[in-house]
């Protein structure tokens, strides 16, 4: 037995060494055809056609770029992007590929970020990281840029090897999320084309047209030049000028506010709406620390999180623009304009308090935000959240994160979220108990990048710790009958419609949206201050995607007490037992760890409501009167009543909100449905969302397993919503009836492929690219602010 376990490993040592073998021949040959690899080889052709206005220029930009985005960047703009290949920028298809997972939730020690435009800069650099790349680097000439180009011979072997002609792709095609990523380098790849002979550009959708591959082909002959960046207009740069004279003000309390602004907006687009033209997409920016300041050339002080030590005395804060594509999955825009920024000279500026000297940044002083920030009012702080609600929580979802299961299994697949007004925050008492609290309200992030699980338990005794103080603080505060109502929930000072927000989860993924859409949800949150400033310090600004598996399962751990705790601020609206009642049944089956919480014995629950109530359904009545309180602020995007089709076109479409249960569960979790109306040539677009029900959400690992099929339902919304769509369906007006009709009766897989056969554009269509193109085209003309590509990586093959 033995040595048969030995000479099985002397066979793998002897494949190994076979395959490095032919890997090091291949780059000996060629080496020997077209020279050494070399990035300078590259810089020294672009250089000659830097100029702006220069054919190259203009052929990149009008035909080049339109093929990357619309064929490329739909599967290659994230950290997910297979092989790390980002495409959605020359600098990204420059910096090439790399065959190491950054999703990889096992690794013991942190790994090393590779943020593109922030932890290097330039081919050279990237290399030393272990980046290849998929452009020709050797000697320039034409020959040698397409046999040298690891893109060159992926477009090349689609166009040997198109998807066979079936509706379904077979065994040999792996569309999973977490497939096995095969990332050859040129000299790899004769190999990987013998082993993957479908194995081509665009993987598992259909080629490219004649014309579309000619253009990409051509590129890469000449040399795939990519142009110079063209410099700002005159009032986009004087935009950026002001706003950046604004944040770096030298004194204490300017250069504490700037950093509190920063650390909540490091992950937004930023975009000054005074001067973006109507109907047109902004120039976005992101906000990045520098260590040069103004009309200096920006220097990013690359870190792996926006509170860590800069290591120089100043900190410059500085507006960078936007240089990848605009992809949904990671755009949060945030406008800039005069309103926006009186209302931060108020609240930052002008308010009567002082600074005495600036935070550390030490990490168990800079990750917990209720330290480093409490010379600044908490209204001030809480204000400046609530203004941007939706971008606020949004960057849990769109912020440090592609993808993220563990993270996302610990909220519903649906929910609603409610503000506590600022007034209640806008008090002494408050603001000493906060204080009070600051040791029991430390994060899982000051542990850094390489921590241990262990220290979790740590953190659950001090949350504990806070449920009850808080308790005790509430019952004292909320004497002589004072308890909360509808009126202390905030909404909106009477004209923003952030005062609500719905929470839609997709497995992996998830989306967030302004108002309260669909039915009453299972369950609610109320949030607060402290709550939305821990959210967005655990999961946003703390949390470290490269982070090792220790901080990315604390970080996850830590999260069940947020949401127990906006559930619990919610349940307070309800009688005692009625409160207790709803807990139970929102943590059905649940394990040893929740069950001093749901005994009561972290969070007593004994408090008295100051709601009135005159029904027994007490929950329905409370989202009634919620509802009635915020009327006023419920923006009126997604309603399908504002569809232009047809009102009986519309009454048939909302019937699929009436599909739940088994019929609920086969669905995927995002269909998108383009309906072309009878009398226009403007499509409209609709969105089928999958609720799956769970038994509860806190187990980590087997959520199957609390899975409550019986319960899945649906939310139709008008217009597009989320960014990885699993399926698209295609239908005329007039079809509409057949098709409701026909998704009504799916009951099995086999139902549901029948249904595909008639209304689904697959992966496999012919035309799939052309459906492809009207549908962004569609979704841009309707959002050209909130819009951006879609992603194409969760795709079924049904």
């Amino acid at each position: 037995m033995q040595n048969t376990h030995s000479r099985w490993i002397k066979i793998f040592i002897a494949v190994i060494l076979v395959c490095s073998g032919c890997a090091t021949i291949a780059n000996l040959d060629f080496n020997k055809l077209y020279g050494h690899e070399n990035t300078e080889n590259r810089e020294a052709a672009s250089v000659t056609q830097a100029s702006l206005e220069s054919p190259a220029t203009t052929f990149y930009q009008t035909k080049v770029a339109p093929v990357i985005e619309g064929r490329c960047v739909v599967c290659h703009a994230c950290y997910d992007a297979p092989c790390q290949l980002k495409m959605s920028s020359p600098e990204g298809i420059e910096r090439g590929a790399n065959k190491e997972m950054v999703y990889h939730g096992s690794r013991i020690l942190a790994a090393t970020p590779n943020r593109l435009f922030i932890d290097a800069l330039g081919a050279e650099q990237w290399r030393d990281r272990g980046f290849y790349p998929v452009l020709n680097e050797r000697e320039q000439s034409p020959r040698a840029n397409t046999q040298s180009s690891v893109l060159a011979k992926m477009l090349m072997l689609k166009k040997q090897h198109p998807l066979p002609d079936e509706k379904l792709l077979d065994e040999r095609f792996d569309v999973s999320i977490d497939r096995s990523q095969q990332c050859p380098t040129v000299a790899e790849f004769n190999g990987y084309a013998k082993s993957q002979a479908f194995g081509g550009m665009p993987y598992a959708l259909p080629e490219l047209t004649d014309a579309e591959h000619n253009i990409l082909m051509s590129w890469i002959d000449s040399g795939a030049y990519m142009p110079a960046r063209a410099p700002l207009p005159d009032a986009q740069a004087q935009a950026v000028d002001s706003l950046e004279q604004f944040l770096n003000g030298d004194s204490l309390k300017m250069q504490l506010s700037a950093r509190y602004i920063y650390e909540h907006l490091f992950s937004s687009h930023l975009y000054f709406s005074e001067i973006t033209e109507p109907g047109t997409q902004p120039t976005f920016f992101n906000l990045v620390r520098s260590r040069t300041p103004s009309g200096q050339a920006i220097d990013v002080i690359p870190s792996r999180r926006p509170f860590d030590d800069p290591g120089v005395k100043r900190i410059y804060y500085r507006l960078q623009p936007v240089m990848s594509s605009i992809v949904n999955k990671t755009h949060q825009p945030y406008a800039i304009h005069k309103e926006l920024t009186d209302k931060w000279q108020k609240w930052f500026v002008d308010a009567d308090y002082s600074v005495t000297e600036l935070p550390s940044y030490k990490p168990k002083v800079a990750a917990n935000p209720l330290t480093a920030f409490t010379q600044l009012p908490e209204n001030a702080r809480y204000r400046f959240m609530l203004e941007r609600a939706q971008n606020t929580i949004m960057g849990y979802i769109k912020g440090p994160v592609c993808r993220g299961q563990v993270a996302l299994n610990v909220i519903n697949d649906r929910f609603w979220v409610y503000f506590v007004k600022p007034e209640v925050v806008d008090s002494p008492k408050i603001s000493d108990f906060y204080q009070s609290q600051k040791d029991n309200l430390r994060l899982p992030a000051e542990q850094e990048s390489t921590a241990l699980a262990v220290t979790w338990l740590e953190y659950a005794s001090r949350q504990g710790d806070y449920m009850r103080a808080r308790h005790e603080f509430m019952a004292t505060a909320l004497e002589d009958g004072q308890h909360f109502t509808e009126n202390d929930i905030w909404a909106g000072d009477g004209d923003n419609d952030n005062a609500t927000l719905t929470v839609f989860r997709h497995f992996d993924n998830a989306t967030v949206i302004k108002g309260l859409v669909g039915k009453p949800p299972k369950t609610a949150w109320v949030i607060d201050y402290a709550l939305l400033e821990r959210i967005h310090y655990l999961l946003v600004a703390g949390f470290d995607v490269y982070g090792n598996y220790g901080h990315q399962l604390m970080t996850r751990l830590y999260m069940d007490f947020l949401r127990m705790e906006g559930e619990s601020n919610f349940l307070a609206f309800l009688p005692p037992d009625t409160r207790r009642k709803e807990l139970a049944s929102w943590y059905q089956h649940a394990g040893p760890e929740l069950t001093e919480f749901v005994e009561g014995k972290i969070n007593p629950f004994d408090q008295p409501s100051g709601m009135q109530f005159s029904t027994k359904d007490h929950k329905k009545e409370l989202y009634s009167i919620f509802a009635e309180h915020v009327k006023d602020v419920q923006p009126s995007r997604y309603r399908l009543q504002d569809s232009e089709l047809g009102d009986n076109s519309k009454a048939l479409l909302g019937q699929l909100a009436n599909i739940k249960g088994t019929s609920a569960s086969i669905l995927p979790e995002l269909s998108m449905i383009l309906v072309q109306p009878t009398d226009s040539d403007e499509p409209e677009i609709f969105t089928l969302v999958r609720n799956s029900a769970h038994f509860n959400v806190n187990s980590l690992f087997s959520e199957d397993a609390n899975r409550d099929y019986a319960k899945d339902d649906v939310t139709l919304v008008h217009g597009l919503l989320g960014s990885y769509p699993d399926v698209f369906w295609r239908v005329k007006e007039a079809d509409l009836a057949k098709l409701v009709a026909k998704a009504q009766q799916i009951k099995s897989e086999q139902d549901y492929q029948a249904f595909l056969d008639l209304f689904a554009v697959r992966r496999t269509a012919k035309d799939f690219w052309q459906f492809s193109d009207k549908l962004n085209q569609t979704f841009m003309h309707h959002s050209p602010i909130e819009g951006g590509l879609l992603d194409y990586n969760r795709l079924e093959n049904r």
